[in-house]
């Protein structure tokens, strides 16, 4: 379903919780079947509540389940806040408390979500089945502070101090039904795995380890239930209707927000240098290798068939497939030396998947001392330098 979209007049009638500048001079950027509304004004999203919605958020303000918030909203952090005590009012509680008079809000019944992202980037994202209306509003970054769930840990909290890291995927779920508050928590599971599953699909790595990424590490979200709705809703599992059009909506909310706002796509990320990003591999690596071997050092020339040879489809498959034997190596799926066995098989293959009449020294190339990725960046490495660019870096599918 489009956005319903208007700049905002006096003559519009708004809710009570929202007054002043924010609405005044902000644009109507959603409206929900049930009259939530959703606002851009400057650095800020606001979504505006009817009476009678009850929430659950992750906020440092009015967090938890509340059944009296009237405005919820997410804000951009202004460039070099980099901890609490740079913020206005000198801790977070009480910058989105002062944020929330900035826009109009009463902070008593308001809620903020913070980010790093660019408001100019929020997607929305609605999906109905037979009256049921869920729809996510969502800002997105994960270039900087992308991890895993269980990396290590890039700062201990200790009594109530906070370290602000780049990079947050911030959700606003709304339900157009009645939830208890055991249901909406369930809800934030379902939404929580449907953003988990769209990184999954888009190999999103993660920046503290090998990992793929799971979130960020300052994730947060608020879930939005209508209490005056006739339909009550029990289940927010993905087994029910409820928890599918949650799901939906959230990965396909993910996918457009990380496009817009860290031009990550399927397409980006079909490239061999961007899958081995995650193992701290990148081109001068490559050129590092390359020129230990035999064969005339053109450095601009061997970046420039590398680059056009990483965007070949065939290596990216064989690329992910290596990947993926080093994946269940480390989580301990299948033994390393099967691994091993079925990776080096693939890399042997390389000329006849590539197409390409070229004798691979494998044995110079290859080190059973050495890791899989090793000896992967020393056959790939020379291929950009030994073999005609044509060949290796046409898209054959």
């Amino acid at each position: 379903m489009a956005a319903r979209s208007s700049k905002i007049t006096g003559q519009e009638t708004d809710p009570e919780s929202v007054k002043g500048s924010a609405v005044e001079e902000g644009t109507l950027l959603f409206e929900t079947t049930g009259k939530e509304k959703v606002y851009r004004y400057k650095d800020s999203i606001l979504l505006s509540l009817p009476e009678g919605r009850n929430t659950l958020t992750t906020s440092w303000l009015n967090g938890g389940y509340r059944e009296d918030l009237r405005v919820i909203f997410n804000h951009r952090v202004p460039k070099g806040k980099h901890a609490p005590k740079d913020l206005d009012g000198g801790s977070i509680p009480a910058y989105l408390s002062i944020l929330a008079k900035r826009l109009g809000a009463d902070p008593d019944t308001a809620t903020g979500l913070l980010t790093a992202a660019n408001m100019d980037n929020v997607s929305i994202v609605t999906r109905s089945f037979r009256g049921v209306e869920v729809t996510a509003v969502m800002t997105a970054g994960i270039e900087v502070n992308g991890g895993r769930v269980g990396d290590p840990a890039s700062y201990y909290q200790e009594n109530g101090s906070h370290q602000f890291i780049q990079g947050t995927i911030n959700t606003m779920l709304i339900i157009g039904a009645n939830l208890p508050p055991y249901a909406m928590a369930r809800a934030v599971i379902t939404a929580t795995e449907a953003k988990t599953a769209a990184l999954q699909q888009l190999m999103a790595p993660s920046r503290y380890s090998t990992g793929i990424a799971t979130g960020s590490g300052t994730d947060m979200i608020a879930v939005v239930a209508d209490s005056t709705s006739s339909l009550l809703l029990t289940d927010a599992g993905h087994h029910s209707k409820l928890g599918e059009l949650i799901g939906k909506v959230v990965i396909e909310c993910t996918f457009k927000a990380l496009e817009m706002q860290s031009d990550l796509t399927p397409l980006s990320q079909r490239d061999v240098l961007v899958r081995l990003e995650r193992f701290g591999i990148e081109e001068n690596h490559y050129w590092k290798v390359a020129s230990h071997m035999d064969g005339d050092n053109r450095k601009a020339a061997f970046f420039k068939t590398l680059r056009e040879m990483s965007k070949n489809p065939v290596l990216v498959s064989a690329t992910g497939s290596i990947l993926h034997i080093v994946d269940e190596i480390s989580w301990g799926l299948i033994p390393e030396t099967a691994g091993r066995k079925v990776a080096v098989s693939i890399m042997k293959g390389l000329p006849e998947m590539l197409g390409i009449d070229a004798s691979i020294p494998f044995d110079e190339l290859t080190d059973e001392k050495d890791t899989i990725i090793e000896n992967w960046v020393r056959v790939t490495a020379w291929l950009a330098k030994n073999c005609d660019p044509e060949d290796i870096c046409s898209s054959r599918t």
